[in-house]
């Protein structure tokens, strides 16, 4: 009995313990400054303690200033601290709002008041300084962040041959004066958000006014709002807690880390997520045609931009059929072969042991595993690792008879096709589909792969991305917004903006442009 009280006593306290981590930071945050500097510096070192790299600098007896050290630009910081050290005597004078009364002192922006211990720490880590003066209450957060940085650079999972070659950084103010760069436009609206307990990530929702649905505005807002987490490291984390359906394989936002594509679809009323060290910014509502449309379409002529539309498609459902199709074909329905062709497959399969549908899943797997393996290795030696796995394997496997030429040749023609779509999501979602619907065609042929297209278009077709039909234009049909869906029109032709997505401002461009007019006059 003694046991199994003292079992009960240690629940209990680990209970207890559970509870406090579960509170995350100190609920003293909203408690308010004082005017004592002692108390102040006292208060920022039991909350973020005997950090190296926490520096509490004093000026004197009445002034102290404090920050991180790697986080604030090191120039800006002494021409703080001789700003601060030859105002010295003005501050005496300071009855009421230091804050402006800085400013007028401090050759640097970004000069507000801090009156709560919240705001102190969170300006202290997010790069700011703090300055504190004895006798007046709260503190004074200077905007002098700095650090190591990314610099601008070509994106890298998005390349185009034609187009700006800048990409997003992991720094957000960089990203936000580079889509500023884009869009030189006072309706361009940032709204800030800070979410994660411990992380404090900066959340900045982008959007024109006058192009963006409200509606859309207000359950975005709502649904970050309601997020409460530790941390948010990247945007992913985000998606994944607004996104309309948790459990389904398609995504209903897309990513990109290029800046024209972020301003191309604002401009069609479309709302951008951007997080704080990340350079992937979210993109919404979309449709699922939007993912097969690459900022590039836009900068080539309509022609050639619609006949690569017309082949990302037809990559896309190469990449989702072409495997089982080939396995229910050799398994069951044989008969619709030409008779020469199924003479060819019969004697490459007939040494090898295995059936159709396990051969196809060990090729598959195996290909999996060296794309995977091609990702982490090292960038010097990725592309050795992929071209041995493809070539050696696949050659050697073949001639010891374990697979077939033919489905060396489906399978590799089904990962080129997957290659083709621009967005890597969608991709990721047809790689896992279509190992289900090799299952289905190994086991009933062409009408298991029936029976498992019918339930993935009801899928796609019930889809929403933030009040927008997945599968819009097509259902619902909507003719003014198939001029640039499958195919592109000439910018002419493209008057207004998707009314799916816009629902204010639909006008694009006026029916008669400068040159017609100019035509007219003459």
């Amino acid at each position: 009995m003694s046991i199994f009280r003292r079992s009960k006593k240690t629940d209990k306290q680990m209970k207890t313990i559970t509870n406090e981590r579960e509170l995350g930071p100190s609920e003293d945050d909203e408690a308010a400054l004082s005017s004592s500097l002692s108390d102040t510096i006292s208060i920022l070192r039991s909350r973020i303690g005997l950090s190296s790299d926490f520096i509490i600098r004093e000026l004197g007896d009445k002034i102290a200033i404090s920050y991180i050290e790697g986080l604030v630009d090191q120039k800006q910081l002494s021409e703080l601290i001789e700003a601060l050290i030859a105002g010295h005597a003005q501050f005496s004078s300071f009855t009421h709002d230091p804050a402006e009364h800085l400013k007028s002192i401090i050759p640097i922006g970004g000069i507000h008041a801090a009156n709560t211990v919240g705001l102190l720490l969170t300006a202290i880590l997010s790069g700011e300084a703090v300055v504190v003066i004895d006798g007046l209450p709260g503190a004074i957060t200077v905007s002098i962040s700095g650090g190591i940085r990314r610099s601008v650079q070509e994106p890298s999972s998005q390349t185009v041959v034609r187009g700006p070659k800048e990409g997003f950084t992991e720094e957000i103010s960089t990203n936000i004066a580079l889509l500023r760069n884009k869009l030189r436009t006072p309706e361009l609206r940032i709204v800030n958000r800070t979410i994660g307990r411990y992380t404090q990530t900066k959340v900045a929702v982008i959007y024109i006014e006058g192009l963006a649905n409200p509606e859309v505005l207000d359950e975005l807002f709502i649904r970050l709002d309601s997020i409460d987490t530790d941390s948010v490291l990247e945007s992913g984390y985000i998606e994944e807690f607004i996104q309309d359906k948790t459990f389904s394989p398609f995504p209903t936002m897309i990513n990109t880390e290029r800046p024209d594509a972020i301003a191309g679809n604002l401009l069609e009323g479309q709302v951008a997520v951007m997080v704080d060290g990340t350079p992937f910014v979210l993109v919404l509502p979309v449709t699922f045609f939007k993912f097969f449309q690459s900022s590039e379409d836009y900068y080539q002529r309509y022609d050639i931009t619609s006949f690569l539309r017309i082949i990302r498609l037809f990559s896309f459902f190469i990449a989702l059929f072409l495997p089982s199709i080939y396995i229910a074909v050799t398994t069951f329905q044989q008969e619709m072969l030409p008779t020469t062709l199924l003479i060819s497959l019969a004697a490459q399969r007939e040494g090898t042991p295995l059936p159709a549908l396990l051969e196809a899943l060990l090729m598959e797997i195996t290909f999996e595993v060296i794309r995977e393996a091609g990702v982490r290795m090292p960038r010097v030696i990725g592309p050795a690792i992929s071209i041995v796995g493809a070539l050696v394997l696949g050659q050697a496997a073949v001639q010891a008879g374990l697979v077939s030429g033919a489905m060396v040749i489906v399978v590799s023609f089904t990962a080129i096709a997957s290659f083709v779509m621009p967005n890597f999501n969608m991709a990721s979602a047809v790689r896992l589909i279509r190992f289900g619907l090799m299952l289905l065609a190994g086991v009933f042929g062409l009408f298991g792969i029936l029976a498992g297209a019918v339930p993935i278009l009801v899928h796609v077709v019930s889809l929403s991305s933030f009040g927008v039909p997945y599968f819009t234009p097509f259902a619902p049909l909507r003719f003014s917004n198939l001029k640039d869906t499958v195919i592109r029109v000439p910018w002419r032709a493209m008057k207004t903006r998707p009314s799916s997505i816009s629902v204010q401002n639909k006008v694009r461009q006026s029916t008669f442009n400068k040159r017609n007019k100019e035509s007219e006059g003459e």
